[in-house]
């Protein structure tokens, strides 16, 4: 993991942002292991999903909650609102940024 990264903790679950710079893309998903699911979407031999045109992926930022619902509202948020500048908001000042 290179570059910036923020990391809020709650609980056990996370809702995460990875960028990609080969592919110039933000990924949002939601994990109970971060580091089980960041090696994941950076293996190339495991990984048949959309994030494998994009390794390698960094983590930017991860925020913690108590619970999964809790955890998959959240990054259906995110990915609801399909915005690159609200994504960019959310990892240079974290979730509560205007």
């Amino acid at each position: 993991m290179q570059g910036f990264l923020h990391f809020w903790t709650m609980g056990q679950f996370f809702v995460y942002i990875l960028y990609s710079s080969s592919i110039d893309k933000y990924y949002v998903g939601q994990s109970e292991n971060m580091a089980n699911r960041i090696a994941f979407h950076n293996d190339g031999a495991r990984n048949k999903i959309w994030t494998r045109r994009g390794i390698p992926w960094e983590l930017k930022i991860v925020f913690g909650y108590e619970s999964k619902t809790e955890s998959l509202k959240a990054e259906k948020f995110i990915k609801n609102q399909k915005s690159r500048i609200f994504i960019e908001k959310r990892i240079a000042g974290g979730w509560n940024c205007v």
